[in-house]
Parts: structure tokens; C-alpha cells; sequence
């Protein structure tokens, strides 16, 4: 380590530092107390170093410390530990394994630092042949990202990789850019299995109650021209429909389509399974599991409109890409309507009540039932009908008199969960047409979006909602909601913000108030196998004050009604439960706890899948390994000429990097100048003793 010394003010300072200690000690020890002069000369120049030091301290010098050190070369061997690795048998891996394990042992005999890294960020530090081969996918990119994030500015100069080149998941990582060099090794069989699988297999997610829905199911065969084989699709174990396929090529990829329905209500668990053939490679990627909510009826929204209007086929686009929602569209027609008769879980009221009445016995008629509400202000909207029918806020204007503005988004509005970056795109949206006039939000009223003049920031509620009346009741106050939509697609190629926003002040006024005691759900509708199940839980008392403390039975069902039951007890600190090791399928659960002298109960439901990304493809990858470090300065290995590997990274081994590090500090937080000053003063003080003087 070099120190070098800095001034802040003139060095010359120095010698009015020195010239204060000489005077100081001088001044006390110009006569003989009763002692040598030699004694006297030592006693002054302790005097004399003390005092000049502490003057000198005084003018707060700097040290400049360089601290240089060598950092060893640094290579990384990284394993691909998915389930793919083992497929055709653990030998050829352990093999592998001990071929790492013998150059790790080199390379730190020639002073290079090595470490091991597997997918899932996991680090190994004992012997190589105790890695588990149990990953569910294969994110190559990831785990080679991964190393390049933690090794930032690190003296790494090569990372071994020991895969079979199988990415199923995330970008393949030849796209990917390294500081370092990858040496592929390859493992695992180039050459395509005898096979037969389900490739996939999908369908809507949602389906309702007695509908026929279809389920679409890819097959993919290798090597069996000429035969045939039986598809069947199931839901809970019993058999719905089966199908077969004749095999007339060495390949063939093939479309299934299979109709069906179900009479039950909820998730319901469906399989496609190709039945096994003699010969196969491997059975575990012959079925695939599809899981679809069925649902009895839809969310239903009336749109009573006073005229045709662009506005219009605006929300009808925004509502109908919610498949649980049901639209009905009427336009008034001499101040009547043809209204179907439903229980409407929401109704959109455009430019109604209007400036004549014309509907107004319709509306009084709709408003009677308490339905959540959402009014849509334009050109012919009567305002003071709609001031006594709203709950949300009170328009004064007079003369029909309009105003362009557009919309900036509250940010103390926090019932949404919605993206403050995005919703920046108002600002560039074309201004809507508002009655001009005072607005009074009434008591209750949360502004989603205020009006903005120009560049001037308004008090004046745009869209606005009251979500703590009778009726939930929200107010978009201006037309002009189509021209948002097409300057949204035009800025960005799609319809999202503007559409988002609308869809979730509508959900948040015509959703039903929860008033349960008890509430149990699961922090998720979908985990993986292997995943831990997590349940968040909520208690109240009468007057909806928040409990802890009491105990909980929870009871899981899976499909084939096996019931397991659980007992946990949430704080205040911890409100979560989480169960582990549930198999694939689809759970029903049933919570109970006694709050407030009743039992209280919560239900629900959620689905485990089960990942099968390792057992699509089995065929090893190395071409993608020789692209990866070719591009990157590698080389490409198998199992026999991995000692080779050690060779060449001990012949070619790099040098040490030397990185510096410098600290500047103020010399009087030196604490051994503390001390010294402190012994100087002690000695001369104690020598004094000794002699007799004070």
C-alpha cells in the first residue's frame, strides 16, 4: 500500500506550526527547574513535537492511500442440471462429472480460482457427482446471463459449459453477448428417438356450463411409418371421446380436434394421452393436461345510449374483449327502449338523462333496480337531471357551452393496481369534449383522471368514480373516448392503456361488495409441481376490524375426493400458510374458523400443473453449442477430449489483473496520532512528576 500526503492550504503553514511549538516550549522551559539541561532539552522537545503536531492537525492534511491488489483468473463451470441431462441414463453425466471434477482440481493447482454454477442459481461447492438432475426446464440464457451479472468487473475470463444444448425456456444464448469465453461440452444423443408424443394441446380457458367447446391436441411421431395409434381424451379419469392416427411417414405431425362439454361448475382437469407403443423412447411426454373454467353465465352490461354514437363502438370493443362480460347495446327511439328483461350487473348511460327528457321514464325505470352505473357526459346530456341522480359530482354550466381537455391520471388514486409509466400516453391522446362549467365532487368521490386546459393542470374531475353509496356510481365526464383509442394505436400498435383503464373502473363499480368474516385464498389460481401452495388469510369482526390469532381448519380435495386437512393459526406478522408437495391436478379447499361466537367459512379453488418442457425434446442440441463458442472465442468438447480442456486453459492460462483501490482521509481521524500525541504528553508529564515539578 502507497500513502502520500496532501495540504490543503500552504505547506508553508508548516513552519508557523513549528515555530508555535518552539515558542510554546521555549516559554516553559527557558529555566532549569532543578534538573539537567539535558533533562531540560528532552522535556522542551517533547513540548515541542506535541504542540507542532497538534497545530499541524489543526490544518486538516489529507492521505492519499493506494491499496493495489492481484486477482486470480477465474473460471466458471457451469452445469445444466435439468431432467433432459439423465433421459437416456446417468452414466454418460457422471462420466462427465468426473472429467469437471479432475480439471477443477488442475486449474486450482494452477491458481486459478474455479466455481460451479447449475440453473436456479444455485452454487456447488462439494463434489460435482452430487449434483441433482431435477430442473423442470432448461434456461440456458438465464443461467449464462446470470454468471455475466455476478462476475461484473470480476478478473472471469471462461465458463465451461456442460449441457446437451436443450433450451426450453427463455431466448436461446447464442443471442446473448459475453465478456467471456464459453467452452461447450457436449452431452446427451444427437440423434433423433423413436417416439411418440402429445406436443401440445390447447383450448379457451374459459368455457360455460353445457356449451360444447373444442380441445385442439398436436401429435408428433418419429419412426414408426406405417402404424397407427389411439388418442383418448379423459377428465377425471373416465374417458370422453378417443380418436386414431395412422403414422404414414418416418414423421408426421398431426391435428386432433375433440368436442366435448361439462355439466360441473368450476376448473374442471382434462387429459389428452397418446396410448403407448412397443418401441418407444421414452412414455412421460404422452399426455398433456388442459385445465378450463367453466362457468355458469356471464357478467351482463346494459349500454342504453340517447343517440348513435362513435363512443359507442368504443366501449362495445373495450367490453367485449373480456370473455366473461355479456353486452347488450340499445339506442333510444322516441324516449323508449327494448330492454331485455336480465338482472344487469352494470349499466353505461350515454348523454342520459338528456338536455330534453326524452328517456327520462327509462332511466328512472333503470335507476329504481340499484344497478352500478356509469354515466358518459356529452353534447346532449341534461345536467341537471343528471346533478340529482348521480352520487359522484355535481356540473354547474350554463348556455351548453363545451371545453376541450385532456386527461392526467391521479397518482393519489391507489384502488387500481395500474402502471403510472404507461398512463403517461394521456398526455398525447387527442382532448375530449366536457361541459364548461364548476364541478363539485360529492363526499365519497375518488378522481381517477382530472382535466387538463392545454398545459394547464385543472381541478375539474375527468373520470371520477363513488364506490361507498347505495349504488356505485362512476362518471366519465366528456365524449370523445374513440378518438383515445385510434391516437393510442396509432402511437403504439396497440389498444391497451386506454382500454385498461376502462375495463377496470367498470370492473371496480359493478363488482359485488365481499362482506364475508372469513377469507381464505390462495396467492395464486396456478402453481407448479414441486411449488409450495401459499394462502393468504383474512379476519374480521363486526364492524370489519381486522383479526389475528384464531385458529383455522383448511380441508384440500383433490379430483379423486381425497381429502387432506391442515391447522394453522395466522398473526399479525405472518398471515400466510403454505402447503408443499401436492401432485398435479385440480384442489378444492375448504376453510372454517369460529370468529365472534359463529363459524365462519371460505372456499376455493386452484390447480397444479405439471411442467413437461423436459420430456418434448429429447434430442440433443450441439450444434447450438458450437455456434455458442465459436461466437464467443471457445471451443467445443465432448467427454473424451475434456482433459484436453485443461490443457489448453492451463497453457493458455492468463494473467493476475491488478486493480487499485484508493482512499482519502483526513490524517486526524489517524488514531495511533491520537495516541502518540497522548504519549508524548504522558511522558512529559511523568518525568516532571519524577523530577518534583508540576
Amino acid at each position: 500500500m502507497r500513502s502520500e500526503l496532501y495540504f490543503q492550504s500552504s505547506p508553508w503553514w508548516i513552519l508557523l506550526c513549528m515555530v508555535i511549538g518552539g515558542i510554546y516550549a521555549f516559554a516553559l522551559y527557558q529555566k532549569n527547574a532543578g534538573w539537567s539541561s539535558r533533562m531540560n532539552y528532552l522535556l522542551s522537545a517533547f513540548r515541542f513535537i506535541a504542540v507542532s503536531l497538534v497545530c499541524f492537525l489543526l490544518l486538516n492534511p489529507l492521505i492519499r492511500s493506494v491499496r493495489t491488489l492481484t486477482e486470480k483468473p477465474k473460471v466458471v463451470l457451469a452445469v445444466d442440471n435439468s431432467e433432459s441431462m439423465t433421459i437416456g441414463g446417468r452414466g454418460a453425466v457422471d462420466r462427465a462429472l468426473e472429467a469437471a471434477e479432475q480439471l477443477r482440481s488442475r486449474l486450482t493447482e494452477e491458481g486459478i480460482e474455479v466455481s460451479v454454477q447449475t440453473l436456479g442459481d444455485s452454487l456447488v461447492s462439494g463434489d460435482l457427482k452430487s449434483i441433482p438432475f431435477n430442473q423442470r426446464s432448461s434456461d440456458l440464457s438465464q443461467l449464462l446471463g446470470g454468471i455475466r451479472t455476478a462476475y461484473e468487473g470480476r478478473n472471469l475470463t471462461d465458463v465451461v459449459l456442460i449441457s446437451d444444448g436443450i433450451a426450453n425456456q427463455g431466448l436461446s444464448p447464442t443471442f446473448g453477448r459475453y465478456n467471456f469465453a464459453v467452452h461447450a461440452v457436449g452431452l446427451g444423443d444427437t440423434i433423433p428417438k423413436r417416439d411418440v408424443q402429445v406436443k401440445d394441446a390447447v383450448a379457451n380457458k374459459i368455457a360455460y356450463l353445457g356449451n360444447q367447446f373444442p380441445i385442439q391436441a398436436d401429435i408428433v411421431s418419429n419412426g414408426f411409418q406405417g402404424r397407427s395409434a389411439v388418442v383418448v381424451l379423459r377428465q377425471n379419469g373416465r374417458e370422453l371421446s378417443r380418436q386414431t392416427v395412422s403414422f404414414s411417414r418416418p414423421e408426421t405431425f398431426q391435428q386432433l380436434t375433440f368436442q366435448t362439454s361439462s355439466s360441473q361448475k368450476g376448473v374442471q382437469h382434462f387429459v389428452v394421452e397418446v396410448l403407448p407403443q412397443s418401441g418407444e423412447f421414452t412414455t412421460r411426454n404422452n399426455k398433456r393436461d388442459i385445465y378450463i373454467d367453466i362457468i355458469d353465465g356471464k357478467e351482463k352490461i346494459l349500454m342504453l345510449a340517447l343517440t348513435p354514437h362513435p363512443d359507442i363502438k368504443a366501449f362495445r370493443s373495450i367490453i367485449e374483449k373480456n370473455e366473461n362480460y355479456e353486452l347488450d347495446i340499445r339506442i333510444l327511439n322516441n324516449g323508449t327502449a327494448d330492454i331485455p328483461d336480465k338482472a344487469y350487473d352494470l349499466v353505461i348511460l350515454h348523454q342520459l338523462p338528456d338536455n330534453l327528457n326524452s328517456g327520462a321514464a327509462i332511466v328512472q325505470r333503470i335507476l329504481q333496480k340499484n344497478t352500478p352505473v356509469l354515466f358518459v357526459l356529452g353534447n346532449q346530456s341534461g345536467l341537471q337531471s343528471f346533478n340529482g341522480l348521480n352520487p359522484v359530482m355535481q356540473v354547474t354550466a350554463g348556455g351548453g357551452q363545451t371545453d376541450k381537455v385532456t386527461g392526467r391520471f391521479n397518482a393519489d388514486f391507489r384502488q387500481l393496481n395500474l402502471d403510472v409509466q404507461k398512463l403517461t400516453i394521456f398526455d398525447q391522446l387527442p382532448p375530449v369534449s366536457v361541459p364548461f362549467g364548476d364541478y363539485k365532487l360529492s363526499p365519497g368521490t375518488e378522481v381517477v383522471l382530472w382535466q387538463q386546459v392545454g398545459s394547464v393542470r385543472t381541478s375539474k374531475p375527468l373520470l371520477a368514480l363513488n364506490a361507498r353509496g347505495q349504488r356505485k356510481s362512476a362518471v366519465m365526464a366528456g365524449e370523445g373516448l374513440w378518438e383515445w383509442r385510434l391516437e393510442e394505436f396509432a402511437l403504439t400498435d396497440k389498444q391497451n392503456v386506454v382500454d385498461e383503464l376502462l375495463q377496470k373502473v367498470m370492473q371496480l363499480v359493478s363488482i359485488k361488495e365481499d362482506r364475508r368474516k372469513l377469507r381464505v385464498y390462495p396467492i395464486r389460481n396456478e402453481f407448479m409441481t414441486g411449488e409450495e401452495v401459499g394462502f393468504e388469510t383474512e379476519m374480521y369482526n363486526d364492524i370489519y376490524e381486522k383479526l389475528y390469532d384464531r385458529p383455522v381448519r383448511m380441508e384440500i380435495t383433490n379430483e379423486r375426493s381425497i381429502t387432506r386437512s391442515y391447522n394453522y393459526t395466522p398473526t399479525a406478522s405472518n398471515t400466510r400458510f403454505q402447503v408443499s408437495n401436492l401432485p398435479e391436478g385440480v384442489y378444492r379447499f375448504r376453510a372454517t374458523a369460529s370468529l365472534n361466537g359463529r363459524t365462519e367459512t371460505a372456499t376455493g379453488e386452484f390447480i397444479i400443473r405439471e411442467q413437461q418442457l423436459e420430456a418434448i425434446n429429447t434430442t440433443a442440441d450441439h450444434l447450438m453449442l458450437r455456434q455458442l463458442s465459436q461466437q464467443t472465442g471457445g471451443k467445443f468438447y465432448n467427454t473424451a477430449s475434456l482433459a484436453s480442456l485443461a490443457d489448453n486453459l492451463t497453457r493458455e492460462k492468463p494473467a493476475g489483473r491488478l486493480t487499485s483501490s484508493e482512499e482519502l482521509n483526513e490524517l486526524i481521524n489517524l488514531r495511533w496520532l491520537f495516541f502518540l500525541v497522548l504519549l508524548l504528553a504522558a511522558v512529559e508529564w511523568g518525568l516532571r512528576k519524577y523530577h518534583g515539578a508540576y
